[in-house]
């Protein structure tokens, strides 16, 4: 029986992983920051160190075959985010794959993100073939960690994907299913802007995809439902599951901006109006099969 380390393990996409891997046949061990954790035997559960630190890795890859490298940070309001970013996304990151290397892990699966590609929208559908340009801190602290896998030797696999939706999903999203739950009509009716999303089940099946095929071996793959949705579209979809009409007003885009800078809040723009459509078909021709009905997955999330 092979055996995985998942870092990150109790985090949005870990939770839901582990168990996936483990009733796959997989020996997962879950790397977590604090136990209890809610993994149920034959799962193993260890202590990750603090990655803003130095994380001693070799324990963790005692006998492991496989590594699922989770775990980061992704949002940071301290002024020292540009640092934090980079020691606990990339440095610590580095260290992983130097002790992979050492100790002969057969691959590490690294779950970066579309932003080590892109900033928050694009003006043409993303694939693999473009050229990295990364727009924050975050995604430079990505793409930092993908190309130091790539120089370690260790055998690795990169995943970039979209925006993740799915239960217990935070942030916008999470803002987005509370907004969508008002007894109210919305103002998103004219925004016909289109986003690629992703099932936090069909992220977790491209990782068992690409674990088990030998042929991901120093890959890099974009990850996305089929089928982008516009604004309008994933608020729709979130009412439904609310059991609610959409009630959508098409309210002129311009205007929410305007009441978006008044109110401070303009870099939310560019996540509400911009268009970031990327194209999967290389990790779909690789075996990669999707769930392709996004708005019932969008719509179970809000009954969640």
């Amino acid at each position: 029986m092979s055996r995985v380390l998942v870092t990150g393990a109790t985090g949005f996409i870990g939770r839901i992983l582990v168990p996936a891997l483990a009733a796959a046949g997989y020996d997962v061990r879950a790397a977590v920051r604090q136990k209890p954790a809610p993994f149920a035997s034959p799962v193993e559960v260890a202590a990750q160190g603090d990655l803003a630190a130095h994380v001693d890795w070799r324990p963790l890859m005692a006998d492991v075959d496989f590594v699922v490298h989770l775990a980061g940070i992704a949002h940071t309001g301290s002024r020292f985010a540009k640092v934090r970013y980079d020691r606990v996304n990339h440095l610590a990151t580095a260290a992983l794959a130097e002790a992979a290397r050492q100790a002969r892990v057969k691959r590490v699966v690294f779950v970066s993100t579309i932003r080590a590609q892109s900033g928050p929208r694009s003006d043409y559908i993303l694939t693999e073939d473009d050229a990295p340009r990364p727009t924050d801190p975050y995604g430079r602290s990505k793409l930092a960690a993908e190309m130091a896998l790539a120089r370690s030797g260790a055998d690795c696999t990169v995943l970039r994907p979209v925006l993740v939706y799915g239960p217990g999903v935070k942030g916008n999203l999470r803002a987005l299913v509370r907004l969508a739950a008002l007894p109210v009509p919305l103002p998103f009716g004219a925004f016909t802007n289109l986003r690629s999303v992703l099932s936090v089940h069909n992220l977790v099946a491209a990782i068992t995809h690409v674990l088990r095929h030998a042929a991901s071996s120093g890959q890099t793959y974009v990850v996305a439902d089929l089928k982008p949705l516009s604004l309008a579209d994933i608020v729709t979809a979130l009412r439904a599951g609310l059991g609610k009409a959409p009630r959508l007003l098409a309210t002129p885009p311009g205007l929410i901006r305007v009441g978006l800078a008044m109110l401070g809040r303009s870099s939310s723009w560019d996540q509400l109006n911009g268009q970031l459509v990327v194209d999967p078909d290389k990790l779909i021709a690789a075996g990669w099969r999707p769930d392709p009905d996004t708005t019932s997955g969008l719509a179970a999330m809000a009954r969640e």
